[in-house]
């Protein structure tokens, strides 16, 4: 897909001159920008949960069984 970003002057001078030096296109640079940020944020969401359940008062699994044990009927 095709997209149109806006840069400053700076910006787009300093990606120049490191396409330049690493004999890549802007399209790649972009490319490995984005893929970069992705990943990057990717694995903060993963940190986020991790732990989540070390401060409760019941253990996880039991905590799941007690939801199901809700959803039989009588």
């Amino acid at each position: 897909m095709r997209t149109i970003v806006d840069l400053p002057d700076e910006q787009l001078g300093a990606l120049a001159r490191l396409c330049a030096e690493q004999k890549i296109s802007r399209a790649e640079a972009v490319r490995r920008a984005v893929d970069r940020l992705l990943k990057e944020n990717s694995s903060r969401t993963q940190d986020a949960a991790f732990g989540l359940w070390k401060n409760r008062p019941i253990e996880g699994q039991s905590y799941v069984a007690k939801l199901r044990r809700e959803w039989d009927r009588p």
